[in-house]
């Protein structure tokens, strides 16, 4: 069965035959109930959207459509057996279909999902294409029905501007004309569709009428609203004007806005600039905190879990880059999953506790990863179960020496990902099993795993990915440079501050910082030689367990062993059999016996693992040699 509401509110079988919904009032029924996205509506909501003044048995009448549209919803329903569509639930009722047998909800998604992916730009045209008049045409002038209808319209004037940027990204431009031209003159108040429309006409060949029409969009603006065109207006014109090769085809671009947005498309958008790395990667955190507490203030718990759980952007590094932050979103996810309970749907539970688990990182959150990760297998949904195994890894370093743990997690993300499309998880996979390989010592097969996220990135549009493999190559001079007539020492560490560079503009604080000094310390020990004193070197999280190698090389031999004294167990991260194997290093060369003896048996699990390396970025060695 397919229910659309993009145009008059009907209801089609499988075969495409109209099924007879009644009278009007029952079409408003269902249609709020459609609006109300699978979450229950009270009956007292219900009778006071129907009837501005309720007669006295407006409830009574209000059972009465009900029961009259579960007939015809579902004909051949046995006789006193639960209703499966048209569902009573608590103090009112809720419509549960699939979100693709709702054509509002197939269009939503489909506009989610070529948002985040210009792959998906085909569903968005084929949702664009069944609208059939205004959302919800033909029903009273409600103010759920208004809002409702400018919602959707306003989504599907950002589709129509989102598939045309995709189009002229991939190089139309004559064959855009014409329907941005109509749609511009529709809605002269839009100013990304008359940028559009000028790229349109400059990608024809017509430069002259691409900035004539921009010279139209800034006397309406100026003219009609009291507005200055905005700075990508403006320089766009500067582009035309000079021929600049940035109009040249390019990848997607999220056509400018200045519609106030709502907490799912909020982070949706969000969701797509995390992927981009740098300022986007901390607006779009920032931005989805911020979704995450609107929706949450409105008090449906529904649409909070949704805009929470649709966040999976892939994590890589159990070090966050905002506590926080992160912090705040598992205080809402935690909050969000009481206020539901257990009887919250299983994919949104599912969801919460991946969030729960990957934005937890290192702290211990290892039981809301198992549990998310069973509930997406029992649902059989791969994107869920690829969030959830993300979590799954990120909650797997619970102790050293668990590299072949983590390369199974791995390689069943890029398996499941392959299989079912999923790039990003599949990139996900590929540095997972990049990270296992370095640690375990087989640079071939971390090198593999490199080249084939390197190729995904290049492919999907994920700059941050050679940032990360531009590291490992790092990692892997330096492990050669200790080999005979390996790279120099000198070439190691050019290696790691080129990476460096690169890194520090990526907007992945809680990875950059002090990861050069420690790459560079443990270079320094593949060498035998002393910690690097340079004091401008910023040792960041990881200053307890360098402190006592510096004081070393310093000479400050009972400063190094006080600062050994109070040296911390490592946390459980990336990190934690490096840390371990420089206290190990520390304590031997002080004769402090009972702390190297500690560090020896936490080291035992990682006995034929090398230090440092599960980060896929940095070495210090094999681990036995600590140990040793």
């Amino acid at each position: 069965m397919r229910i659309e509401v993009l145009g008059a509110v009907r209801a089609r079988r499988e075969d495409g035959t109209e099924i007879d919904l009644r009278g009007p009032r029952h079409r408003e029924v269902l249609a709020r109930l459609v609006a109300a996205d699978g979450r229950m509506v009270a009956t007292d909501t219900l009778v006071a959207d129907l009837w501005p003044d309720p007669p006295a048995g407006a409830v009574g009448a209000l059972r009465t459509f009900v029961a009259a549209l579960r007939r015809a919803l579902e004909p051949e329903r046995p006789p006193r057996t639960p209703p499966r569509v048209l569902v009573t639930e608590g103090p009112g009722y809720a419509l549960r279909l699939p979100r693709a047998d709702v054509d509002a909800h197939r269009f939503e998604d489909a506009l989610a999902a070529a948002r985040r992916s210009s792959d998906a730009l085909a569903p968005l045209g084929v949702a664009l294409a069944a609208w059939r008049g205004p959302a919800y045409a033909g029903l009273p002038d409600a103010g759920w029905v208004r809002g409702e209808r400018r919602r959707l319209e306003e989504l599907r004037l950002q589709g129509v501007e989102l598939r045309a940027g995709i189009l002229l990204d991939r190089g139309h431009g004559a064959d855009l004309v014409a329907e941005l031209d109509a749609h511009v003159t529709e809605h002269p108040w839009r100013e990304p569709a008359w940028g559009l429309l000028a790229r349109a006409l400059y990608r024809a060949g017509r430069q002259a009428d691409a900035l004539a029409t921009l010279r139209r969009a800034r006397a309406m603006l100026v003219d009609q609203l009291g507005l200055d065109p905005s700075r990508a207006l403006r320089r766009l014109e500067a582009d035309m004007l000079t021929q600049s090769p940035t109009l040249e085809p390019r990848g997607f671009e999220q056509p400018a806005t200045t519609t106030r947005l709502g907490p799912r498309t909020t982070v949706n958008i969000a969701r797509a600039l995390a992927l981009a790395g740098g300022d986007a990667l901390v607006s779009s955190r920032r931005d989805r905190l911020a979704a995450a507490l609107a929706a949450e203030r409105t008090g449906n718990m529904t649409l909070t879990a949704r805009v929470i759980g649709a966040y999976d952007v892939p994590a890589i590094w159990n070090r966050a880059d905002d506590p926080v932050q992160a912090r705040a979103v598992v205080a809402a996810a935690e909050r969000t999953l009481a206020t539901l309970g257990p009887a919250a749907p299983a994919d949104l539970r599912a969801r919460l506790l991946a969030t729960i688990a990957v934005e937890s990182r290192a702290e211990d959150a290892a039981g809301p990863a198992r549990e998310a990760e069973a509930l997406a297998r029992s649902l059989g949904d791969p994107a869920l179960l690829a969030f959830a195994l993300n979590g799954v890894f990120l909650q797997s370093f619970s102790r050293p020496g668990l590299a072949q743990r983590r390369d199974d997690i791995g390689a069943e993300l890029v398996a499941v990902s392959t299989r079912h499309g999923l790039p990003t998880f599949a990139i996900l996979g590929h540095l997972v099993r990049l990270q296992s390989a370095s640690a375990r010592g087989d640079l071939d097969a971390g090198s593999q795993h490199a080249a084939a996220a390197e190729r995904l990135a290049a492919e999907h549009e994920s700059p941050l990915v050679p940032v990360l493999t531009g590291w490992f190559r790092a990692l892997v001079i330096a492990a050669r440079s200790a080999a005979p007539g390996g790279p120099s020492a000198a070439a190691a560490a050019a290696a790691y501050r080129a990476a460096d560079t690169a890194l520090e503009q990526a907007g992945m604080p809680g990875l950059h910082r002090g990861l050069l000094p420690l790459a560079l310390l443990g270079l320094r020990l593949l060498h035998d030689r002393p910690a690097p004193i340079d004091p401008r070197l910023d040792w960041g999280p990881y200053t307890p367990w360098t402190a006592p190698l510096v004081l070393l090389a310093q000479d400050c031999r009972e400063q190094a062993r006080a600062a050994l004294a109070a040296t911390p167990e490592p946390p459980h991260d990336h990190l934690q059999e490096a840390l371990w194997c420089l206290t190990a290093h520390a304590a031997a060369q002080l004769g402090e016996h009972a702390i190297a003896g500690r560090a020896a048996a936490a080291l035992r699990p990682a006995r034929t693992e090398h230090a440092g390396a599960a980060s896929g970025m940095l070495t210090l060695g094999p681990v036995a040699r600590y140990r040793g």
